[in-house]
């Protein structure tokens, strides 16, 4: 089986799909609505805004194609920004509108002055942070509470529905979800592609949940 990346214009693809092929799955690069159909599971991936994001994938006509392979169970590992955007709304610039398929919001990391930790605590969220696991899921399989994965980001995932929290993390005081899952939908805020032996090894977990459920 081969795993489908979804190339909307904003992230690292190949480095994403070289990972898929260190484990030895094979990885290709997708852009048209026809293939994010036929793909028989999806990977989106991505850095940087929420609202460029949502607009790519509008101007690539990709929108419908992959809400309406979310709905049907196809796997999809969501990254970063690819987890983002299956929510209902970002805090971004106002509000702007994401793909809707967990309802809950994107925030922004809010850290007010504290003489204690003033000029210590950054944003983005930036390095190597530890995750803490909430309930198990085939692509958290082997993975142990308090591995450690590798972070880029300036907002985190605020779901309404509780159940659908699969890990959070800490930064600065502020507990995050950092993964969540839900049916065929696994996604991640942190990067397993730049997580060195624990990220290969969810993204092993996911190709064989992708091939095997």
């Amino acid at each position: 089986m081969t795993i489908a990346i979804i190339d909307y214009g904003m992230g690292n693809l190949r480095s994403v799909q070289k990972a898929f092929e260190q484990i030895g799955c094979a990885a290709a690069i997708i852009t048209t609505p026809q293939q994010v159909r036929d793909a028989p599971a999806l990977v989106l991936p991505g850095v940087g805004a929420f609202g460029t994001c949502y607009r790519n994938l509008d101007r690539q006509g990709l929108i419908e194609p992959l809400c309406a392979a979310l709905r049907r169970g196809t796997p999809f590992l969501g990254i970063c920004l690819g987890m983002q955007i299956l929510f209902t709304q970002s805090e971004e610039f106002g509000s702007t509108p994401g793909l809707d398929i967990i309802t809950g919001t994107v925030k922004r990391f809010q850290f007010h002055h504290n003489p204690g930790t003033a000029g210590r605590i950054k944003i983005p969220h930036m390095g190597w942070n530890t995750v803490h696991l909430i309930k198990q899921h085939p692509c958290l399989n082997g993975i142990a509470d308090g591995a450690w994965f590798y972070f880029v980001h300036s907002f985190y995932v605020s779901p309404e529905d509780a159940t659908v929290v699969a890990t959070t993390t800490e930064y600065g005081g502020c507990v995050f979800v950092s993964s969540i899952a839900k049916d065929n939908i696994f996604a991640c805020q942190f990067h397993p592609e730049k997580s060195q032996t624990v990220g290969l090894a969810l993204l092993k977990n996911f190709a064989a949940f992708a091939e095997h459920g």
